[in-house]
């Protein structure tokens, strides 16, 4: 099984829009095998800090990819996980029109063709969403959707994967479906994942370490230390109660 070992450095990066500053002085760095969670907010630039790494934003400063031996990557492959898919859902486009339609140029009435859908079904079997393979895009429930969308960042397998509160309409079953899933392929590929998520549990449960935003860095640290950060107590303003109340929400 091919690892990504990859690793992205964000170096002083600054995001302005019509005179204001979104995002200023961002230094982070995340590593293989590590998921960074970014917490804060709303409107406190965690979604223009992927749109960054995307290359889908104004931006100064650097985002730098390196291999596991230190040496720059120039064109990274990066999947991204958006928190919605807008379309028509009552379009008679089913899951494999998608992906055979993402993965030729040739028209998908003319037919999938033995090869393009065997590979739909390999990418959609790694994130358990083979069985809605044939079912159209609009008949998905919420986690079914957002599992083949990471099936679709997955392939081609990237050096790095972006999530942006991928979960947001799912239910409780199926969001620890999809972040068991996530926890696997950080585990055998050795990717780094940044994730934005609001919610703290997901956090503690799933990440391995936090960058509190707010416009900039405000701390980072160890997700199982966010019991015990003054300043995610403030910004949230809440009691973050136990680790076994963390642990069953």
């Amino acid at each position: 099984m091919d690892k990504c070992h990859c690793s992205v450095h964000i170096k002083n990066l600054y995001v302005k829009k019509s005179g204001h500053t979104i995002l200023e002085n961002i230094n982070l760095t995340a590593n293989h095998g590590e998921t960074l969670a970014l917490i804060g907010k709303n409107g406190a630039g965690k979604t223009t800090l992927l749109k960054s790494i995307l290359s889908k934003t104004n931006s100064s400063g650097e985002i730098l990819f390196f291999n596991s031996k230190g040496k720059k990557i120039s064109n990274p492959k990066i999947g991204y996980v958006p928190q919605r898919l807008t379309f028509d859902h009552g379009a008679p486009i089913t899951v494999m029109d998608l992906f055979c339609a993402n993965s030729s140029w040739m028209p998908v009435w003319i037919g999938h063709g033995k090869k393009r859908r065997e590979r739909a079904l390999e990418m959609l079997k790694k994130v358990g969403a083979e069985k809605v393979a044939d079912k159209p895009i609009g008949k998905l429930s919420g986690g079914e959707l957002q599992r083949v969308l990471l099936a679709f960042a997955l392939d081609p397998m990237p050096d790095i994967l972006l999530l942006d509160e991928p979960v947001s309409a799912v239910d409780r079953n199926g969001i620890n479906k999809f972040y068991n899933i996530i926890n696997s392929l950080r585990e055998d590929y050795h990717m780094p994942i940044i994730l934005v998520s609001h919610d703290l549990s997901h956090v503690y449960k799933y990440a391995t370490s936090y960058a509190l935003i707010n416009h900039k860095v405000i701390e980072t640290g160890n997700a199982k230390e966010l019991l015990k950060s003054e300043n995610v107590k403030t910004t949230f303003g809440i009691n973050l109660g136990s680790e076994e109340e963390m642990l069953w929400k």
